[in-house]
């Protein structure tokens, strides 16, 4: 039976917590002071008007605080998950975005005017080895000066980068000499339209070569582009085979380019454009026998004496232009890859096609057929299909 007790304040002292029969207290490594103590100095109407005060074991304690640690992982280490954490910056994505369509824009201008002057000096002056040689000469000679006077920083490379970029050099040469061929026999307009068909050659190679494999839409792409391709090479009016195997060889020699790029150039820390500057000097050295056995010194004094005698001194203007600007819009384009995806990259390359196609018809005045013009645009949409079945 549960009886109430009405009992004030007053009536209340300090001996009745004293008579109060508590369990054994654990040894504890705070000492605190007595009821003693407390009585001296405090009240007994005082003592009896506070809530008692009751300690918590110190294990308890520590228990509770491992429940509430909170665990980090650190992702950012090696980027092996994502950041949950996104900060957006808007003014960093606008200026990223205008950087790379100046990218963008530089390497179509410059590539538009490399071939308008490479295809005006071919008409003129029909000698497409020694040309590719002064290309890669003269992009030679730009970046050394350019090292020299630290301009351009000087890249760190040792022997086994070279070793590693031999054979990219060798196909980056053996496609620069086909394209040249190629142009030096057939419309500019028409060697781009073949050029298209660059992803073709691509799958193809890494898929019977490499045992890569790949999409379906990627896979599927490739009937457009091969396609478009040959409706425009069978509608050219002045069709050339020399200049049709030119652009098929070429296409061919840059995937091997890329692929060899991608398996020996992994560790290497150069710049796209000290990357492509060593290309161009090791192409040159490669270039250079080929070029003299092909064509020669007498060949090229005749060459070059009638193409004078006929355009004059303007003419020597085109080569040096020809010469310059191969180099910058490769350059351009190599640094624009540091910037951006593969993907974004072939999509860019893609449109870059359309612009020389489109500016080489108009200067050149070419003739074109509506059923050529089909053709190349079907072979340009495959392309730009396969760049986004690759995404």
């Amino acid at each position: 039976m549960i009886s109430l007790t009405k009992c004030s304040a007053s009536s209340l002292t300090c001996s009745a917590f004293s008579t109060r029969k508590l369990p054994p207290a654990r040894p504890q490594l705070l000492t605190f002071p007595t009821i003693n103590n407390v009585e001296q100095n405090t009240s007994p109407s005082q003592l009896c008007s506070q809530k008692p005060l009751y300690l918590s074991p110190t294990e308890n304690m520590a228990l509770v605080k491992r429940k509430r640690v909170t665990e980090c992982q650190a992702y950012e280490a090696d980027r092996s998950r994502p950041m949950e954490i996104n900060i957006e910056l808007p003014g960093e994505d606008a200026a990223q975005r205008m950087k790379i369509g100046v990218y963008f824009a530089t390497w179509w201008a410059l590539n538009v005017v490399f071939n308008i002057y490479n295809k005006k000096v071919l008409n003129a002056f029909p000698y497409p080895w020694l040309t590719s040689t002064l290309s890669l000469a003269a992009g030679s000679l730009l970046m050394l000066i350019s090292w020299a006077t630290r301009v351009a920083e000087a890249p760190t490379v040792n022997l086994d980068f070279w070793k590693a970029l031999f054979p990219v050099a060798v196909a980056h040469t053996i496609g620069h000499v086909a394209a040249t061929v190629s142009m030096s026999k057939v419309a500019v307009s028409f060697t781009h339209i073949i050029k298209s068909g660059e992803p073709a050659f691509s799958v193809l190679v890494s898929r019977f070569l490499l045992g890569e494999a790949f999409p379906m839409p990627v896979y599927l792409s490739l009937v457009p582009i091969i396609g478009g391709c040959a409706l425009a090479a069978v509608t050219e009016l002045n069709f050339n085979m020399i200049g049709f195997m030119g652009a098929m060889i070429s296409n061919l020699a840059f995937v091997f380019r890329n692929i060899f790029s991608k398996k020996g150039m992994k560790g290497m820390s150069v710049s796209g454009m000290n990357y492509y500057a060593c290309l161009s000097m090791m192409s040159l050295l490669i270039l250079t026998p080929f070029a003299i056995a092909v064509e020669g010194p007498k060949v090229w004094a005749a060459g070059w004496q009638s193409a004078v005698s006929q355009i004059g001194p303007n003419f020597v203007w085109w080569v040096a232009a020809q010469s310059v600007f191969y180099h910058l819009y490769n350059q351009v384009s190599y640094m624009s890859l540091d910037q951006i995806s593969p993907l974004t990259f072939s999509i860019g390359n893609t449109m870059k096609r359309i612009t020389v196609i489109v500016s080489s018809i108009l200067i050149f005045h070419t003739p074109v057929q509506p059923i050529n013009a089909l053709g190349a645009a079907i072979a340009i949409l495959g392309t730009f299909l396969y760049s986004q079945g690759k995404q």
